[in-house]
């Protein structure tokens, strides 16, 4: 029996496993995941999740040395698909396994301070390695660790159960999704598609619903929207902020799921994987969400070992990850820095900040394009513009946004979720066009009370 499936519980909840043998488990380790990844912690002067303290502990502690683990990080990423003869299974794979060769072979000048000045320009080459690259690279194995806690024991399950009423009507997605679509959202999008990616293959999603987590809740940390806050002079506005663009990312995925693309990917399981879908439930929802935890808990393997399986897990797909930041990412930037694109990009999206009376539309409409390339970069655009009105609606455009090809691009398309390039630049497209119409009314009411 898979950990995670409790598709024999009763509807009634009527036969249930009531005292399995160490619930205390359940309890102490759910309990260590959510404080890991969702209880902000004061230490010194920085408030923030224990996970992000640890990784920045970690990070203190290795000093220079991050650089360079992160670059062997991405040696072993790029070196795995030849080896393993996975570069040859499609054509984007091939092309993929070529461009992390072009992101070790940037990561190698970034480190040794050796190559073409335009790499060292502080928004190009360091930006990526510093700000992206060896925070996900210690990030992702080390949240892995933790997240074995908060998936493997019972807790997905439980709240899978009583969600159902709420994730299926709303987003189209199981009830156990819900504890996902949090991590995605509050946590980091890398952890997130890590959840994602082990719960589909494990034949609990199908494709769509794995690719409407990832498209729809896989946004930047809570950590770095304090740093998109802090760019555009928000913080004065903070918990409006973070609940406004909260509030748009979910709404804007409700629609979203129902029109194409996404509503065309496939509603089947990972390929040779038992289905184990989540049976519906009626009535006795607690007692039957109680039983369902016990179900997990006792199939739930010991902790050592679910700890090191799941910390493999995230190396593996840190490896995938920083290769392709480093070559993507740095693409992406490059071409907003050097080229019109993003200005002609920004066309799309100039009558309706028009219509919608933004102070600057085309700025705004250029803003907004520029998240493609990078989240950060509209605020960087707009940070300083003298509308408050401005800044707080690209602040949630920078996150409701979602995709972006410095990051969670490469990310998604590491993993097994069926989504293809077009895929996600026309539900980006959606994405910015109804956080804009969204946000822009309700901002302006914020303000107006404040």
């Amino acid at each position: 029996m898979d950990p995670r499936d409790h598709s024999s519980a009763p509807a009634d909840g009527s036969q249930t496993s009531s005292r399995p043998r160490g619930r205390w488990r359940f309890i102490l380790y759910s309990a260590v995941g959510v404080v890991m990844f969702f209880v902000p912690v004061t230490i010194g002067e920085s408030t923030t999740i224990p996970l992000d303290h640890l990784v920045t502990a970690l990070r203190e502690a290795l000093g220079g040395a991050a650089a360079y683990v992160a670059l062997a990080i991405i040696l072993a990423g790029t070196v795995r698909p030849f080896v393993t003869g996975r570069w040859r299974r499609s054509p984007a794979r091939t092309v993929f396994a070529l461009l992390n060769v072009v992101g070790l072979t940037t990561s190698v000048m970034i480190v040794s301070g050796v190559g073409p000045d335009v790499l060292f320009a502080p928004e190009l080459g360091p930006f990526l390695y510093e700000a992206l690259v060896i925070p996900v690279g210690l990030l992702v194995p080390v949240g892995a660790i933790f997240l074995a806690l908060l998936v493997g024991y019972g807790l997905m399950e439980y709240l899978g159960v009583l969600m159902q009423p709420v994730m299926r009507p709303l987003w189209r997605t199981p009830g156990r999704s819900a504890i996902d679509a949090v991590a995605s959202f509050v946590g980091s999008y890398s952890l997130g598609l890590l959840i994602t990616n082990r719960v589909y293959t494990s034949g609990q999603y199908t494709g769509r619903e794995a690719a409407i987590i990832a498209t729809g809740f896989s946004t930047v940390s809570a950590t770095f929207m304090v740093v998109v806050a802090r760019t555009l002079d928000l913080m004065h506005l903070w918990l409006w902020y973070f609940f406004l663009t909260l509030v748009v990312t979910y709404a804007v995925t409700v629609i979203v799921v129902r029109i194409p693309p996404l509503s065309r990917i496939p509603d089947d399981h990972f390929p040779g994987v038992e289905p184990q879908p989540e049976e519906r439930i009626t009535q006795h929802r607690m007692r039957a969400a109680w039983s369902a935890s016990g179900e997990a808990l006792q199939a739930a393997p010991p902790v050592v070992r679910n700890m090191s399986r799941s910390f493999l897990d995230g190396l593996l797909m840190a490896m995938q990850i920083l290769p392709s930041i480093m070559s993507i990412g740095l693409i992406g930037l490059l071409l907003a820095t050097f080229t019109p694109l993003f200005d002609w990009l920004g066309y799309l999206f100039l009558p309706l900040t028009w219509a919608l009376q933004l102070p600057d539309p085309q700025l705004a409409a250029t803003a907004s394009a520029l998240g493609i390339a990078e989240m950060f970069l509209p605020a960087t655009l707009v940070a300083g513009h003298e509308s408050e009105l401005l800044r707080l609606v690209i602040g949630v455009v920078c996150v409701s946004g979602v995709i972006f090809f410095s990051a969670l691009v490469p990310s998604i398309l590491a993993t097994e979720i069926p989504v293809k390039i077009w895929h996600l630049v026309v539900i980006w497209a959606q994405r910015v066009l109804l956080t804009l119409l969204f946000a822009t009314p309700l901002a302006a009411l914020i303000l107006g009370v404040t």
